[in-house]
């Protein structure tokens, strides 16, 4: 229960403004007392607090998410939700339609199929008001393909519209044999892990990383190792140690490459990515896993030069046999709850990924699949210019008010967060992370992500705070004034 964690560890929480949701009857993961020690000691009622001498080395050590538990202490105390990434941002329209014309019709009328789903929104919407119209038929029992079961692998038609989209935007040629679709990125990413790699295999892992890749690692009892990026203030991007990765790679069965980076914003150059290619190639069986979600997501520097993002498969062929590219509709469609995502596998891996792919969930949903079509086929201007114009000026606003009061800022290249050092903020120096985090939920009204739950080994994290700024204007409006009328920068 939230309740009884925050008071465990001596947060005696004033009751929200709304009236206090019904108690929350959590899974029991098997948990550890590390650095997030407020979260993971999350338990169903009535258990007490599990030490690390109570688990047995042989389980992983997994926790729930601390980045969605801050989203329901969001809700729960009426905060400006800058925790978990995802949009305010409804799915583009078309999309939409596609999606409801999947489930109110059951089967494949062929209105996303010609012409590369040309068919306009106000066709789609008239198409709709028919079957929301029409009496029921025998036809309609015995024809609800849409609302079913699809293959495994995911629809032809759909992996055909995600081959077709790497042709038309990365100009990379892959056929729908080598795609699968996925239960969104975060499976996709799984599933590659569980196809690559095998119990005790070292699988090297940026950090900060998104919390699920150790996760996962514990999961399939892989062995994590980090390699630390660190800020560079000078060129105000986030930079790694060469020796550290050269180190780290030796003996590796995959490297996981974010890219645009969570949570920093980093967007690996190809000089960088040629790096990371030319060390795992140096290997003997090292494959790259890559996380793609925020491909769109990239932004200008103050002097107008915009990093790009990189198809590793595309850019350098040679590693295209090494790599499996990991990608979501999900944050670039703003849909974020239809877990829908595809992964690009070598041929020689494809009939291993589809066979954990088909034993771990069986298929991504189906009405979804058949909506991808829709956003697969978008104007290419969507993906190269709406979404980082959608952005960047939310990102630009609210790291100048973070800057204002205190907080060390590194400006994003990509992706939609703010990884930021609260070390010189008055009244959160010297807290650790949760602290600072409670703080800002409690007392301030805003809530972010503890910096050490993106950490694996490096006290680096101990002084940062993650706000995501993909929210609504009116949302990173409301947080800046709460953030400057309750914080101020320490007096030098």
């Amino acid at each position: 229960m939230i309740t009884t964690f925050c008071h465990h560890f001596g947060y005696h929480l004033r009751p929200p403004a709304p009236a206090t949701p019904p108690i929350l009857r959590l899974r029991t993961p098997t948990v550890v007392a590390d650095t997030h020690t407020l979260f993971s000691s999350m338990k169903s009622s009535g258990d007490n607090t599990m030490s690390p001498t109570d688990i047995d080395d042989d389980e992983p050590k997994v926790k729930e998410s601390v980045i969605r538990l801050m989203t329901r202490l969001a809700m729960q105390y009426n905060a400006v939700n800058l925790s978990q990434g995802f949009p305010n941002e409804p799915p583009p329209r078309k999309v939409k339609l596609a999606l409801a014309q999947a489930v109110l019709s059951g089967k494949d009328e062929g209105l996303l199929q010609n012409n590369h789903c040309d068919i306009t929104e106000q066709e789609l919407t008239d198409s709709l008001i028919n079957l929301l119209t029409k009496e029921s038929s025998e036809d309609d029992t015995v024809t609800d393909e849409l609302n079913q079961y699809s293959p495994p692998m995911g629809r032809a038609d759909a992996r055909k519209a995600v081959s077709e989209y790497y042709s038309r935007l990365y100009n990379y040629n892959v056929s729908e044999d080598h795609i699968t679709l996925t239960l969104g990125a975060t499976e996709a990413v799984a599933t590659a892990l569980r196809t690559v790699g095998r119990p005790g295999d070292k699988v090297v892992i940026f950090e900060p990383f998104h919390e699920l890749y150790s996760s996962q690692c514990e999961i399939f009892y892989l062995n994590p190792v980090y390699v630390t990026l660190k800020p560079n203030k000078e060129k105000n991007e986030w930079d790694y140690d060469t020796d550290e990765l050269k180190d780290a790679i030796k003996g590796a069965k995959a490297i996981i490459l974010n890219t645009p980076h969570n949570p920093t914003g980093k967007v690996f150059d190809q000089n960088e990515l040629k790096q990371v290619v030319d060390l795992c190639l140096e290997q003997e069986d090292c494959y790259i896993i890559t996380d793609e979600i925020y491909e769109h997501m990239t932004y200008s520097d103050d002097n107008g030069n915009q990093r790009k993002h990189l198809l590793i498969p595309e850019v350098f062929p040679d590693a295209a046999h090494r790599t499996l590219v990991c990608n979501s509709l999900g944050k670039s469609a703003s849909a974020t709850g239809w877990r829908l995502g595809w992964c690009l596998h070598p041929p020689a891996l494809s009939s291993l990924y589809r066979g954990v792919h088909d034993q771990l969930v069986a298929m991504a949903p189906h009405p979804m699949q058949y909506a991808s079509l829709a956003y697969l086929n978008l104007p290419t201007e969507y993906f190269r210019e709406t979404l980082s114009s959608r952005y960047i000026n939310r990102i630009r606003k609210l790291a100048d008010a973070l800057k204002s009061i205190g907080f060390g800022v590194i400006l994003p290249e990509g992706s939609y967060y703010l990884f930021v050092d609260f070390e010189s903020v008055k009244e959160l120096k010297g807290l650790s992370p949760t602290d600072a985090a409670m703080y800002l939920l409690q007392e301030v009204g805003v809530a972010s992500v503890p910096g050490d739950n993106f950490y694996g080994k490096s006290e680096e994290g101990k002084k940062y705070l993650r706000f995501a700024a993909c929210r609504s204007d009116t949302d990173i409006d409301n947080a800046i004034v709460r953030l400057k009328e309750k914080l101020h920068p320490v007096m030098m």
